[in-house]
């Protein structure tokens, strides 16, 4: 697909030329990939064929005549393998070296010197496989330093001056309200609160908005289904979210996409500012306000700041959790990767992929399917009498569930994004191999539609605020002075296998279904703000709430009543020049009353009497 250049001109150096993979004028096949940059230090950009090589990215830069050493960063993602390689044209002049296939991890790879004559010059990336092949930056240079790799703010420093960026970031102005993350809930809460006369600006780092409920993932938003969530949630032919469309017709709402927040400026208690950077241009942006929204569900504010987090299991005596464990433990919900697969009129080849199948070994179940946006767990493919891990059930509902498909959930999701997303890559590669090999004449036809690039994001840290919610809040419904939201849906809890236990490690080993009594349950306004950081929210995922009590706070449609709340407060908290603990403090009528105005519904909940759990089956 070819993008309008957003980018600056590039910039030359008496040390050489950076040549950024996000910079390149034309993408052709390749993606734009930003989702790991503080894992490897850059956006990058990513063949992602599903095993047909993809088209050529493109751009044209004007250099000063001369002998120039050149150097490509990128990774060989499957050591011993090389399934993504590619090449590097410049100038017409194919070079020789091959990348992505130096057994290494992220790193400046020498292709050799090279003598340019001064004036304009084509480079292209040129794809061999089609499996995720990936160049961060291509460096021209001339002092014959080899360039820097660690992720450090030395080697930020290096790439900013070769790029001709300022040191700090350019001044975006003051906001009554930032929200950080445009999923459902951050959508949400910037809706509600531009409505309210908030300026805001929403801060997301993906190219569209919705998160897991966005065509890049398709998930349907569960949980409470509120009306802000079924206009927002609302999907185009091409199953986009009407979120984005919507924010831009409120005046005072400005949405900055393809923008990650990488610092945090406070003053003692309170935020003062955070700083994002663009993922085309590398520019950095400072957005002020009185208030701030995180929104993110990976809690970037104690990630960055200093908000306090939990993260993991807690112990069952903690707080009286059935379903926790004995002993507290960092295991948490993984990531997911979704996909579709059809029959195509003719046969399709489909190489063989050795570095796929020694992880899916011999699972050929390709069931769990994202059917469109917005409808998923659907079925697929099955060959052969291997051992199958659960189904999922609703009851006595059958379904091949799309979560299934999940790993990293004994691993840090912070440090292990993309190493994630990849052995996901590998093991549906794997299956679908696995699936045509195994029946060979009735899968001749049998094709990957589409396959994400982006994870939907499971469990990662979450927010200590005033109060913790548990699972006995949810299922004995406790009644809260400040409860101010209904939330629904059931406990749904994902039972990793431990460590080195299960054959098929990417799948979930067991999963815990729990629609308790079908009854909205009450969230207190004191889950919604930060315990230590005087004028942060949170909405989502990563509310203060416990693991069990967060399987089931964390369902999208939740996530939108979390953000209409947070909203509600952030305006009257401007309003009254008050922090979110002064409102509950002093203002809890005048929150509920809006919080009540805007959902139309009064969640002072009564506490329902105590109830015997059910075991659910699988």
């Amino acid at each position: 697909m070819s993008h309008p250049s957003e980018n600056r001109p590039i910039y030359v150096t008496e040390q050489g030329i950076l040549l950024e993979a996000e910079a390149f004028d034309d993408f052709g096949g390749w993606i734009l990939e930003t989702q790991f940059v503080s894992e490897m230090g850059s956006p990058y950009l990513l063949a992602h064929g599903l095993g047909t090589p993809v088209a050529d990215a493109k751009t044209e830069i004007s250099v000063p005549a001369g002998e120039y050493e050149m150097w490509v960063r990128s990774k060989d993602w499957v050591p011993g393998h090389h399934p993504g390689q590619f090449q590097l044209e410049i100038g017409g002049k194919l070079l020789e070296t091959v990348f992505g296939a130096n057994d290494k991890d992220w790193s400046w790879e020498f292709a050799g010197r090279l003598m340019l004559a001064e004036g304009a010059v084509s480079v292209a990336l040129r794809d061999l496989t089609g499996f995720a092949g990936r160049c961060d930056a291509i460096y021209f240079g001339r002092n014959g330093e080899e360039p820097p790799n660690e992720v450090c703010e030395e080697s930020r420093q290096w790439r900013r001056a070769l790029r001709g960026l300022p040191e700090e970031p350019v001044d975006s102005g003051d906001y009554d309200l930032v929200v950080v993350g445009g999923g459902v809930s951050g959508c949400a809460a910037a809706l509600t609160a531009a409505r309210l006369g908030q300026r805001v600006a929403l801060i997301q780092d993906r190219p569209i908005l919705g998160g897991n409920a966005s065509r890049e993932i398709g998930i349907m938003p569960r949980g409470t289904q509120g009306a802000l969530l079924k206009e927002l949630s609302a999907r185009t032919e091409e199953g986009d979210l009407l979120a984005f469309s919507l924010l831009e017709a409120e005046p005072l709402a400005s949405v900055f996409t393809e923008h990650r927040v990488f610092a945090i400026r406070q003053e003692g208690a309170k935020i003062v500012s955070v700083d994002a950077v663009a993922a085309r241009t590398g520019e950095e942006r400072r957005f002020r306000a009185k208030t701030f929204i995180d929104a993110s569900g990976v809690a970037t504010f104690g990630v960055l700041g200093q908000a306090e987090t939990m993260f993991g299991r807690e112990a069952q005596a903690e707080y009286g959790e059935q379903y926790a464990p004995n002993v507290s433990d960092e295991m948490h919900h993984g990531n997911t990767l979704f996909f579709r697969t059809g029959m195509a009129p003719g046969p399709v080849s489909f190489p063989e992929v050795p570095w796929a199948t020694e992880v899916a070994k011999d699972y050929a179940d390709l069931g769990g399917q994202l059917i469109e946006p917005g409808r998923d767990n659907g079925p697929g493919p099955f060959v052969g009498n291997h051992p199958k891990t659960p189904d999922f059930r609703f009851g006595e509902h059958e379904i091949a569930a799309s979560h299934f498909w999940e790993y990293g959930q004994w691993l840090d999701p912070y440090k292990t994004g993309e190493l994630v997303r990849d052995y996901l890559m590998r093991a549906l590669y794997g299956t679908f191999s696995n699936v045509k090999a195994m029946e060979p004449e009735k899968y001749a036809n049998l094709e990957f539609e589409w396959m994400a690039h982006v994870t939907a994001k499971g469990e990662y840290a979450r927010y200590r605020g005033d109060y913790v919610v548990s699972e006995r809040d949810i299922s004995e419904h406790t009644s809260f002075e400040d409860s101010i939201i209904a939330n629904d849906g059931a406990l749904c809890i994902h039972c990793a296998p431990d460590p080195g236990e299960a054959k098929y490690d990417f799948r979930a080993k067991d999963w815990i279904y729990d629609w308790r009594d079908r009854q909205p349950y009450a969230i207190p306004f004191r889950s919604l703000y930060s315990v230590n950081v005087d004028n942060l929210m949170m909405a989502g995922k990563h509310i203060s709430v416990t693991h069990i009590a967060g399987s089931a706070t964390k369902f999208m449609g939740n996530g939108a009543q979390h953000g209409v709340a947070v909203a509600a407060a952030a305006f009257l908290c401007n309003k009254l020049g008050v922090l979110p603990r002064e409102l509950y403090e002093n203002h809890l009528a005048d929150l509920k009353a809006q919080v009540a105005e805007l959902t139309g519904c009064d969640h002072d909940m009564e506490a329902s009497p105590p109830r015997r759990h059910y075991e659910p089956t699988l």
